[in-house]
């Protein structure tokens, strides 16, 4: 699965992942391989990131938006 991660400056995360975790509006959810395609508003909050080697990556975020679709995960930051 490969997510991208892009605010208004600069791509701030790309590459091969296994799973992230989410502050959605609604509450947090996870996306893992193979998961149904979705659209959804993101709050404020920390992503997590589980790397294709198996690595922990943390960031905090602004508000923005979720595309997910076959294993592509692009989350988009607002400013």
């Amino acid at each position: 699965m490969f997510l991208k991660i892009i605010s208004p400056e600069k791509m701030e995360y790309q590459g091969e992942i296994s799973l992230v975790q989410m502050p959605g509006e609604m509450g947090s959810f996870e996306v893992l391989k193979n998961h149904a395609p979705i659209v959804a508003l993101l709050r404020q909050g920390t992503v997590k990131i589980i790397d294709a080697e198996r690595n922990t990556v943390i960031m905090d975020i602004p508000p923005g938006v979720v595309h997910v679709r076959d294993n592509q995960v692009t989350i988009v930051l607002q400013k």
